[in-house]
């Protein structure tokens, strides 16, 4: 109920204030353990990627987030689950695939802290591969300005199934750069990807 109001609320701030709109929501499936992978521009991903969709999306947030009075329980409410300071811990990875198990879905950022080096990380393919999880790759277009479009679309399922069984290099690299790409075909194109 709380993550209902507050997701309608927030979708109705974004849309007043950067004028998100949403392109290929229809990808993400509507049942099954699903893992948005997106890329990182600002704090205020985490929300951008989930709001305009019907499913719960859950992130990661720090520890320290949750001993914030009012801000703890809230985002404890809202589906987010704590990552200690100094990287993710073990718990936090079983936790997050045992979310995308359960069947529902989960948000991550490939990217890591938000940067523009290209620098990524191979937890999402992880996450995808361990959990069967479905893979769909986000990309949020635009900059965070005052009543400019914010576009974000998702593409359809990355079919990491074949990387499993790969000889031609690490699965977790191959995987995770086939998400990589179609994200930024996506960023480039403005569309959805196609398998």
């Amino acid at each position: 109920m709380i993550y209902t109001i507050c997701s309608g609320i927030l979708r109705l701030l974004y849309r007043l204030l950067f004028r998100i709109e949403a392109v290929g929501a229809e990808n993400v499936p509507a049942q099954g353990g699903v893992l948005l992978c997106s890329n990182h521009i600002s704090n205020l991903d985490p929300p951008t990627v989930g709001i305009l969709l019907k499913r719960k999306v859950h992130f990661m947030a720090k520890a320290e987030l949750f001993e914030v009075p009012v801000l703890g329980p809230l985002i404890d409410k809202l589906g987010a689950f704590p990552v200690k300071r100094g990287g993710v811990s073990k718990e936090s990875i079983k936790l997050a695939i045992q979310i995308l198990r359960d069947g529902n879905v989960v948000g991550i950022f490939p990217e890591g802290s938000r940067n523009s080096s290209g620098i990524v990380k191979k937890g999402a393919a992880s996450f995808a591969l361990r959990s069967g999880a479905a893979a769909v790759p986000v990309a949020i277009v635009g900059e965070y300005k005052l009543f400019r479009k914010l576009k974000v679309i998702y593409g359809q399922p990355v079919d990491l199934e074949s990387f499993k069984s790969s000889t031609e290099g690490d699965p977790l690299e191959l995987a995770t750069e086939a998400i990589m790409l179609r994200i930024r075909t996506m960023k480039e194109t403005g569309q959805p990807t196609r398998e």
